[in-house]
């Protein structure tokens, strides 16, 4: 990916957030960054939690900026794509030599290929 191949790997995560959605303006994409989302337990409205970016109103974007992701990053992301309802996410790791993504399937909906 662009940001990965410009600014390498070492910086917060904030740092990419801002480039990436450079990148994806560029692109001509439509998404929100830091994008809020409800959280709900049994219909009801428990809280809410920002996504790093949300694409095209249905791709849920987190980045992370660590040596290396574990499972745990893994599962907070199913977590959340099971909270919202959506389909389908992505995980962006800069913080290693080269970009690490994964795409994340929500198994809960209908139409998940996982």
């Amino acid at each position: 990916m662009e940001v990965h191949r410009v600014l390498g790997n070492g910086f917060q995560e904030v740092i990419y957030q801002r480039a990436l959605e450079i990148e994806m303006s560029a692109q001509g994409l439509d998404f929100t960054r830091e994008h809020e989302m409800k959280i709900k337990y049994k219909g009801v409205d428990i809280g809410t939690r920002r996504v790093d970016f949300f694409v095209e109103d249905k791709i849920m974007v987190e980045i992370k900026a660590l040596t290396q992701l574990e499972d745990v990053h893994l599962a907070q992301t199913k977590n959340y794509l099971e909270a919202y309802g959506l389909e389908v996410g992505l995980l962006l790791n800069f913080g290693g030599r080269s970009l690490e993504f994964k795409r994340i399937m929500n198994s809960l909906t209908k139409n998940s290929l996982s």
